[in-house]
């Protein structure tokens, strides 16, 4: 029984701590990554609460530190995800029916717990296990898994409160229902907020979910798994499985009460998603939501009224942080001949004054890309780029696998703007600029629409008002986020809902209310207070002369 209307305003955005040298919080996550590092931790899933240990152990090592092992995580086969779904299923009728304010409480005292006893440790395995720096661990798995989460509950608090119209003798009201059956999460290894946010999002609007993280997340995944454990989550509502790719598509895609997929990952993998589930379109209960955020190819263009500083800053930042591992990050820029060369000289000279190394030094700014799969695929680039006569390398173009997986900051300039670097995803530490005729402006706006299929994010720099007008206008389907004189990276939950279309996803906006409408399945309920009691309308009656 429902006893009050719960008020759950917008919260603000929990506070980026700096990690400035002399600080409290500083000296917190040195001590806890030296912890961390002391004993390898066994690592099992979770299904229906119940921790699993197959005895099929894979090694976690630091991608900058590869001597080093972190733990091992026990390896899933296919009769567990059919114990995960199996395990969500029978948790779905209490949890759909739990109270909101319950389910909420339990998002709520999470995002506390990393916001207060666990933040360092959050932290410390995202950096230990992704290769992050101090400070971009912080904006991710501290401040934006913390907001997602905080945020999603006063977002669907919204959703609850809209209801219709009701005429006199009536009532209307709408009921916002979760899925029928299970949802599938499939999170990526770059963001340890999109790893908790995909299923919780969907597990908050009364969704029992399976969720399998990428193999080099899993350290920072069960982190949070433990976190949600401790915040109360009933067993079996949020399934924590390690399994490959293929088995998981065959066991879920194929079953009945199969809801919906919540992924974050490549392109190629979320079409292939899809054609599986059309194919299979007949066999299921009702229809799938099927919700992507996949591939992007992010643009820079500067207007030559732009700030030369400003313009150097944004692909720095945009280009490097986290390695360039970023599905946002500023992969190709179109610079105007008339700043080209001062560009060159600044960008080189802020690129040569990076340091890479451990993320144990706070001193580095770049670190190692994520295993030896990405790192022999972005090599290939460079290599290719050094051998090339339509491009020339500016900056950076070594790299070395001895003791990580280390690539320098490269930039690549292109004589030929459909260059393949240019074009295709790398998502590493690579920023390809072309040079184009300062004069040229509009042409050079319908080159960057046309080059990638993508359409993520992308950033114009300008002091020209105009040339911002006109950027905004012709670039409106080139990216779903949009920035204008600033990198094309760093969006925040609550202020840049975030999602792109074309070859980037569905679009369904993380960070916002339109991501949860996809977890919901609303329904209308009249109640009429006095039923007619006969067929015949007035109309019927007989006109009297």
């Amino acid at each position: 029984m429902s006893l009050g209307y719960f008020s759950y305003p917008m919260p603000v955005n929990e506070p980026v701590l700096q990690y400035a040298p002399g600080s409290s919080e500083r000296a917190a996550l040195k001590q806890t990554l030296a912890e961390l590092k002391k004993k390898p931790v066994d690592i099992p899933m979770y299904i229906g609460g119940k921790a699993v240990r197959t005895g099929k152990k894979i090694a976690i090592h630091p991608p900058h530190e590869i001597a080093h092992t972190l733990g091992f995580f026990h390896a899933g086969e296919e009769k567990h995800v059919h114990q995960a779904i199996d395990a969500a299923l029978k948790a779905k009728e209490a949890w759909a029916e739990m109270s909101w304010e319950n389910r909420a409480h339990i998002f709520l005292k999470a995002a506390d717990l990393l916001a207060t006893k666990y933040r360092f440790h959050m932290n410390g395995t995202t950096m230990l296990g992704q290769s992050k720096t101090a400070y971009q661990a912080e904006i991710d798995s501290a401040c934006e898994l913390i907001d997602f989460l905080r945020f999603n509950v006063h977002f669907l608090s919204e959703i609850y409160k809209q209801q219709p119209i009701s005429s006199p003798g009536m009532h209307n009201r709408l009921e916002w229902r979760p899925l029928e059956g299970f949802v599938l999460a499939i999170t990526p290894f770059n963001f340890t907020a999109i790893g908790g946010n995909l299923p919780t999002s969907a597990a908050m609007c009364g969704n029992v979910v399976v969720w399998k993280p990428a193999n080099t997340q899993v350290y920072s995944a069960q982190m949070f798994m433990r976190i949600l454990k401790e915040a109360g989550l009933p067993d079996g509502v949020i399934n924590l499985v390690y399994v490959d790719g293929p088995t998981l598509g065959k066991v879920c895609f194929s079953h009945r009460e199969f809801a919906g997929v919540h992924f974050t990952g490549s392109t190629g993998v979320f079409n292939s998603m899809w054609k599986t589930i059309g194919e299979n379109i007949a066999n299921y209960r009702s229809y799938p939501r099927i919700v992507g955020e996949t591939g992007g190819k992010d643009f820079v263009i500067a207007h030559k009224s732009a700030d030369v500083d400003a313009v150097v800053t944004a692909l720095a930042r945009g280009a490097f942080e986290f390695q360039g591992q970023k599905c946002s990050a500023a992969s190709r820029a179109y610079i105007p001949s008339n700043m080209a060369s001062a560009v060159k000289t600044k960008l080189v000279a802020a690129i040569n004054s990076m340091k890479m190394g451990t993320v144990e030094d706070f001193g580095n700014f770049i670190t190692a890309v994520i295993d030896e799969k990405s790192y022999t695929s972005i090599t290939k680039y460079i290599a290719k780029a050094k051998r090339d006569k339509k491009a020339s390398i500016w900056v950076g173009g070594n790299y070395s696998k001895s003791k990580g997986y280390f690539i320098e900051p490269t930039v690549i300039e292109a004589k030929d703007p459909k260059y393949v670097t240019m074009c295709e995803e790398i998502f590493g530490p690579v920023l390809t600029i072309y040079v184009y005729n300062a004069d040229k402006f509009e042409e050079t706006l319908k080159l960057v629409d046309n080059t990638s299929p993508y359409a993520l994010t992308g950033a114009i720099l300008s002091q020209d008002r105009e040339a911002v007008e006109l950027a905004t206008n012709k670039l409106r389907n080139a990216a779903g986020n949009f920035y204008i004189n600033d990198k094309p990276t760093g969006a925040v939950v609550g202020q840049q809902p975030f999602g792109g279309a074309r070859a980037s996803g569905t679009n369904d906006k993380a960070g916002s209310m339109l991501n949860l409408y996809r977890w919901l399945s609303a329904r209308t309920i009249k109640e009429t207070y006095n039923p007619p009691v006969d067929y015949k309308y007035p109309f019927l009656a007989s006109e009297k002369y």
